[in-house]
Formats: structure tokens, C-alpha cells, sequence
């Protein structure tokens, strides 16, 4: 009753007071403040007091309570934006084409699609046999599905080479535990069995009978067993085929590209280790191809009767392709084909009948280099573009000359196109669709600059704007980055963005280190004991920006989401005053409580990204850059911050908490903002359009800050 009343009441003041500024809007609604109640925390000797630990009980009454009041504050604060956000959701969805589809991709006899229909917002996962003219076969209706639950997301669809099986995986929490279920294609028939609490990935063996499939630690969410199950019998029969008890380790199995193999990996941060077995002999035994040696990456890909390795042996540290003969996989019989080069970064290779395709990064950009297995013609794929995306995409067939790659840039919407790579023609299957017909590529600038860090390092931000922009220092600008991971951040399109574009911003993307723009070395010098580099590099790229004229603090705002959320939380404790505003989305910013509990989803995994906390030395660096412990008595941006109830990558108490302790600390009447999906997890809302919702809340956000109201 309470919460209907507080709502009124707020609605009743909005209404009489429709152009009150943000000042007066703080006096008339007060913040809500999380009880405090302090928790020691000892380690090393050292004793941290936690006055907002309290706020992980999930089931907790009082939690709720206060995440809750929470959503009404900032709901309230923002009822004069609410008109504007529907105003941007609906502008941003007008420029989605909704009855799209994806290009087809042929594979083991049929095409596979993926299309929506207009009005309705979750795919249609589709099939025809032998043309494209056939007629279509639905295999997953995903708005029939989701009807009934808050959030939907179907994955890891699998089908057997028989075509007859189709093995699925649903998510209805979004806290990434999938359950698993088995489609009968002839008869549409669904298997009265559930696989509960799985990775939602699942492979065929070549018998088409039997599944194996991932499960997840119930209480890690590590996924650490593999089990196969049988057609025909109880799931409570099922094998344990293999179990991970590192737990600094995943597991995952696959199927590898030439359906010859079964393949079952185990991943750390800096070590991988598969073991194989003949995809046709599902009961058999698997074996090690290379025994597990820290330190040492490789992934593997099958072809005739070799096998080809993408590794860092032998101090490779941007890797290199080496080749074995199929019967002998230890690393003593690896050779080099492609050798290691400083300058640049071998990340993928695809393989066909006739040629080898290599994705490589140079200089912080995407290259697809086309090399013929008879050694002649080696060449890259042209792109002109400083701030482009170009990857290989869907490609299962091996004996075929045609390369299917994706091609985006900042400017320039998202196209797929089949690249003949014996007579180098190239065909543009598609071109993402911009709808309104206001969207016009050239009335956009894209510009790839050099910001130099503290230590000297150059480091790239690429960005786009309209044509037209003064370099005055008084255009609105948003710089986003993430850094962490070796996650590169590639410029992409986005329609969405044009929202911010078309209102005067400046959109960046600041390429710093703990990703791998520009190569392993600026990853490794981005983690672990260097993960300073990654705050001191976004804010030098802030200053460069603020110097040259682009922005200024009263117009630079900063985003970022996760591990990018922890940027932001770091950039605000140690350069506040660069910044009008930030989104810190489900941000990652109790770094030392959350690395000493091996309890919480994922964390022991972490450790060779962050380091291990009860290593003294870890525990102090970690501390020191840590944004939840380094809030402090300063003024703060304007912050939006966003999180869900149920993520499991980053718990929802992190944000919270730092929210009350800022909303204690900070010496500023600036806006304080933290909204949670109670029905979403790490990847926000489900559906093609609820996203946009979220994002029409950020850009209201942004566009307040600016006094630009339409």
C-alpha cells in the first residue's frame, strides 16, 4: 500500500510541477538509504568494514524491500522523462525492419534460417530442404514459447546429421542455467524429458542417438561435468563421460568442423587442454591431444589427415599455426605453418578444401587473409575503413570456394557478403536495413585518433559523428570501453546509436588496454598486476578528447558494462571530475569481496584475470583500485547504474552496495540513479524490442544531463 501511495504522491508533485529543475526535484523526493550494518572483513591482517553486506541475501525480505524502493526513486525522479523514453523506443524501433531475416545458410542438406515477424519480438528458427524454394519446415517458434514468462532465450540448437533430432536449450531465469530438451523433426513430437541446470550446449555423436551435453556446479555455475544420454532411456541413467575438478577450469564438448571427431575442451584463462574421440564411436574412450601445461594455449581444427593448432608455444604471444599429423597430437610433433609474428595476431583460422583463411589483427584492425593450401595467390581482403569490423561468419562447408564474411563500420550498416576466393568476386548477400528514411551513410564522419597514455603508449579511440560537428569543446560526447578479458572492441554499427548521433553526440570507443586491439601484449598489460593501465588509459584517452576540443567535462559523459563496469566505478574514484555523467551497467565493483568467495558463480575462474586475492600481493593491488572500496568523501558525475536481480556473472548486491555507500559518501546533489531488472539476469531484458527500453532509459539519461528533451 505504502508503494502505491509514494507513487501517487510523486506523480501528484510532477504534475504541478512539470518544469521544476533538478535541484528542486532532489529537495522534494529523498533518496532511499540502505541500512547500515557493519561486517569485519579480515585477510592478510587487514580488517575491511562492510556496512552494506548485508544486502546478498537474496531471499531476504529487507533486500527486496530495498532494491525496490530503489526502482520507485528512480522511477519517480524520472516521471517527466517517461514520455521521451517511449518517444525514443518507438524511434529507435521504427528504423528495425521486423519481419527480417537472416541470410540462409546451407548445411548437410538444408537451409537454415532465422526470421521475425512483425509485432513480435523473439525469432523463428526455420528450415527447407535442398532449395530455397522448398517449403518451410519451423523448427522453434520462439513467441510461442516465451508466452507466460518475463524472460525467454532459446540456445544451444543442435541437430543431428540424420536430421531427424533437434536437441535445445531454454533459459526462463536468465542466470545462463539452461535446461535441455529433445525435438522429434519428423513428428514435432518434444521428448517428455528435461536435462535441468546445463551450459545449454550439446552435441550429436555420429550414431544420431546419442547427446552429450555440459552440466553446471549448482552452486558456482562452473561448468564442470560432461555427461552423454542415450535416445530411449532415463536421463537419470545418463554417463558421466567426464568430470573438471579443477576449478579454475570449464569444460565444454563439441562436435569439430569435420564431423569427424568429438571434442571436449577445458579452459583457464591462460591454459587449454581437449581430448578426442571418433565422432562415430560415442561409447568409446577419449584421449588427450595435448596434456594440460600452464601457460599454454591452443585450440585445434581437424582436416584430412592432419590436425591444425592455433597456439602460443614456444613464447607465440600473439600465436601462431602449427600442423601434426593426425596420429600424433603431443606438442613434440606440432611444426609451424604460419610462424609468429610481433606485430601481429592470429585469431581464427577457417578451413576449406582448397584454402586456408586466417583472421588476423593488425594495428588494432581486422584482416582476413586468404591463403591457397598449393601455396600460390596468398592475399588479404581489401577494406579501406579505419573503423570497421570485418569477420568470417557462417562457413560449415569445406569444399566450396565461397567465403561468407560480415563487413561493418561505425558508419556503414551491417552487411554479409560471399566472397568467391578463387576469381575474387564478391556478392552482398545483405545490407542491414535502416527504415524511416532519414538514414543516409554520408552524413557521417567515422575517425580513428591516437590519445598518449601515461606511460607514453598510443592508444586508439575510434568515433563518429555527423558531419557538420565544431570542434568547440561544447559537443555532448559518449566514450565507451570495456577493457578487460582480451575482449576486443571492434567499431560496429548500430541504428540505436543514431538516437545520439541525430541529437549532436559524439559517439568513442576507446581501445584500451586489458583488450586485445592491438595484440596480446596490450591484453596482458591490462590484467593482473597491470590493470591500472586499463583506468589510466581510459582517462588519458577522456583528457586527450577534453584537449582536443571535441568535449569538455561538462559534456563528456563514460559507459561501460560488467568488467567495463568496474572501469567506470574506477575512473570515477580516481578522475571524477572529467565527467557530466555515467552508465555503469550490472557493473563488476567489489573486486576483493567478491574474489575471496569461491562460493559465487564463477569466481575461481577468474583468478589468472584479476589475481588470487589470498596471495597478499593480489589482495593489496586489488584493494587499491577496488571501486567499492575507494569511494570516498569527493564529488561525484551524475550515475546511472543498472543491474539484474538474477545475474550470475555479476551479483546484483555489487552494484547495490556500492550505490548506498556512494549514496553516504558523495559530497554532491548530483544524480544517483540505480535501477533493477527484478526479472533479468547479466544480459538485461529478453526480446528483440524490450532491450530497447533499457537503452531509451540510458539515452533519456544522457539527453537530460544535455537539456534536450525531444
Amino acid at each position: 500500500m505504502k508503494k502505491h501511495l509514494l507513487l501517487s504522491c510523486v506523480c501528484i508533485i510532477f504534475a504541478a510541477n512539470a518544469q521544476s529543475n533538478k535541484t528542486k526535484m532532489t529537495e522534494t523526493i529523498s533518496p532511499p538509504l540502505a541500512a547500515s550494518k557493519p561486517k569485519q572483513l579480515e585477510k592478510h591482517g587487514d580488517v575491511r568494514t562492510d556496512n552494506y553486506y548485508w544486502l546478498n541475501e537474496r531471499e531476504n525480505p529487507e533486500v527486496i524491500d530495498y532494491l525496490t524502493k530503489e526502482n520507485e526513486y528512480y522511477n519517480a525522479m524520472t516521471v517527466v522523462q517517461k514520455q521521451f523514453q517511449k518517444e525514443l523506443y518507438e524511434e529507435m524501433k521504427g528504423r528495425i525492419k521486423e519481419d527480417d531475416s537472416s541470410v540462409p545458410y546451407f548445411y548437410n542438406g538444408y537451409y537454415y534460417i532465422t526470421r521475425y515477424e512483425k509485432g513480435k519480438g523473439y525469432p523463428i528458427y526455420a528450415r527447407k530442404k535442398g532449395s530455397l524454394d522448398a517449403k518451410e519446415e519451423i523448427l522453434f517458434d520462439c513467441n510461442e514459447m516465451a508466452e507466460g514468462h518475463a524472460y525467454f532465450k532459446l540456445g544451444g540448437l543442435n541437430i543431428s546429421e540424420d536430421n531427424k533430432w533437434a536437441a535445445f536449450a531454454v533459459d526462463t531465469v536468465s542466470r545462463r542455467q539452461y535446461t535441455i530438451q529433445i525435438k522429434n523433426l519428423v513428428t514435432n513430437e518434444i521428448l517428455p524429458f528435461k536435462i535441468e541446470n546445463t551450459t545449454g550446449g550439446s552435441t550429436w555423436a555420429g550414431d544420431n542417438k546419442t547427446l552429450f551435453y555440459t552440466r553446471k556446479d549448482e552452486v558456482t555455475l562452473r561448468s564442470d561435468k560432461v555427461y552423454k544420454h542415450k535416445l530411449g532411456t532415463d536421463v537419470k541413467n545418463d554417463v558421466l563421460v567426464y568430470h573438471e575438478k579443477d576449478d579454475t577450469f570449464s569444460t565444454f564438448i563439441y562436435k569439430e568442423k569435420s564431423k569427424k571427431y568429438l571434442v571436449i575442451g577445458c579452459s583457464s584463462t591462460l591454459t587449454n587442454e581437449f581430448r578426442i574421440l571418433d565422432a562415430k564411436k560415442p561409447d568409446g574412450e577419449f584421449i588427450i591431444f595435448q596434456p594440460r601445461t600452464r601457460g599454454l594455449e591452443y585450440s585445434i581444427s581437424n582436416y584430412g589427415d592432419n590436425w591444425y593448432i592455433v597456439t602460443n608455444k614456444d613464447n607465440a604471444t600473439n600465436f601462431k599455426l602449427m600442423v601434426t599429423p593426425e596420429s600424433k597430437t603431443g606438442k613434440e610433433s606440432w611444426k609451424d605453418l604460419v610462424p609468429h609474428r610481433n606485430d601481429v595476431l592470429l585469431e581464427d583460422i577457417d578451413i576449406f578444401k582448397n584454402y586456408l583463411v586466417i583472421s588476423e589483427r593488425s594495428n588494432g584492425l581486422n584482416k582476413i587473409r586468404i591463403r591457397p593450401w598449393d601455396g600460390k595467390g596468398e592475399y588479404y581482403l581489401p577494406f579501406d575503413s579505419e573503423t570497421y569490423t570485418a569477420e568470417t561468419s557462417t562457413n560449415p562447408d569445406f569444399d566450396t570456394n565461397i567465403l561468407r564474411y560480415s563487413y561493418q563500420s561505425l558508419a556503414v550498416p551491417s552487411s554479409v557478403v560471399d566472397f568467391n576466393m578463387k576469381t575474387k568476386e564478391k556478392t552482398v548477400l545483405k545490407e542491414q536495413e535502416i527504415l524511416g528514411g532519414k538514414f543516409d551513410k554520408n552524413n557521417y564522419i567515422e575517425e580513428r585518433v591516437w590519445a598518449t597514455a601515461t606511460d607514453g603508449t598510443k592508444v586508439p579511440i575510434s568515433m563518429v559523428y555527423r558531419k557538420g560537428i565544431k570542434k568547440d569543446g561544447k559537443n555532448p560526447l559518449l566514450l565507451y570501453a570495456y577493457g578487460s578479458y582480451g575482449a576486443s572492441m571492434d567499431a560496429y554499427f548500430s541504428s540505436i546509436r543514431l538516437s545520439l548521433l541525430d541529437r549532436g553526440f559524439i559517439y568513442a570507443i576507446a581501445h584500451i588496454r586489458g583488450g586485445e586491439d592491438l595484440g596480446r601484449e596490450w591484453y596482458d598489460n591490462g590484467k593482473l598486476l597491470k590493470k591500472k593501465n586499463t583506468f589510466t588509459d581510459f582517462i588519458d584517452c577522456s583528457k586527450f578528447l577534453i584537449d582536443h576540443k571535441y568535449t569538455s567535462p561538462e559534456h563528456l559523459y563514460a559507459e561501460g558494462g560488467s568488467a567495463g563496469g568496474l572501469l567506470m566505478g574506477a575512473v570515477i574514484n580516481m578522475a571524477p571530475q572529467l565527467y557530466h555523467g555515467v552508465i555503469a551497467q550490472v557493473p563488476f565493483v567489489d573486486v576483493v569481496t567478491t574474489m575471496l568467495d569461491d562460493s559465487i558463480p564463477l569466481t575461481t575462474g577468474e583468478y589468472d584475470e584479476w589475481g588470487n586475492p589470498n596471495k597478499k600481493e593480489y589482495y593489496d593491488y586489488m584493494k587499491s583500485y577496488s571501486p567499492y572500496d575507494n569511494v570516498i568523501a569527493q564529488k561525484y558525475p551524475n550515475l546511472l547504474v543498472t543491474t539484474g536481480l538474477h545475474d550470475s556473472q555479476v551479483q546484483y548486491w555489487e552494484p547495490a552496495k556500492w550505490v548506498a555507500k556512494l549514496r553516504v559518501m558523495k559530497t554532491d546533489n548530483n544524480l544517483l540513479f540505480l535501477d533493477t531488472n527484478m526479472e533479468a539476469g547479466h544480459g538485461g531484458a529478453s526480446g528483440r524490442f524490450e532491450a530497447l527500453k533499457e537503452v531509451a532509459k540510458e539515452y533519456s539519461f544522457l539527453l537530460d544531463l544535455e537539456g534536450i528533451k525531444k
